[in-house]
């Protein structure tokens, strides 16, 4: 892999909800991008994640050896002290996550949860 080239991992992550489960399918499953470009992560619910106007979806951060970090909450809201360059939209069942520009430090794992419905 050439050294400007980054390589992201996003995660299929499935949460068992209270009244049906909620299936979440991210794509792609990993995606290199060259520093300085886009990276879209999309994410998609099978079934809708939206309840009294709000868009119950989240997006996270994961390095080796550390915790999730909350980038994104309810769609399109940055978490705190999380750079512009990381946005957020969607709501229903399609999501995605846009990070632009890509720089080294953001060689990560990715992934989506839904907070509509909790165990």
């Amino acid at each position: 892999m050439e050294k400007d080239t980054l390589l992201l991992w996003v995660l299929l992550l499935w949460v068992p909800g209270s009244t049906g489960d909620i299936v979440l399918t991210q794509s792609p499953a990993s995606l290199a991008v060259s520093l300085g470009q886009r990276a879209t992560i999309s994410c998609r619910a099978s079934e809708s994640v939206d309840n009294y106007g709000i868009s119950f979806m989240n997006w996270f951060q994961q390095k080796p050896g550390q915790p999730p970090k909350l980038l994104i909450y309810a769609a399109s809201n940055q978490g705190s002290g999380v750079p512009a360059r990381f946005s957020g939209s969607g709501s229903g069942t399609d999501f995605s996550l846009n990070i632009h520009p890509m720089e080294e430090d953001d060689t990560a794992m990715y992934f989506c949860q839904q907070s509509k419905e909790v165990p």
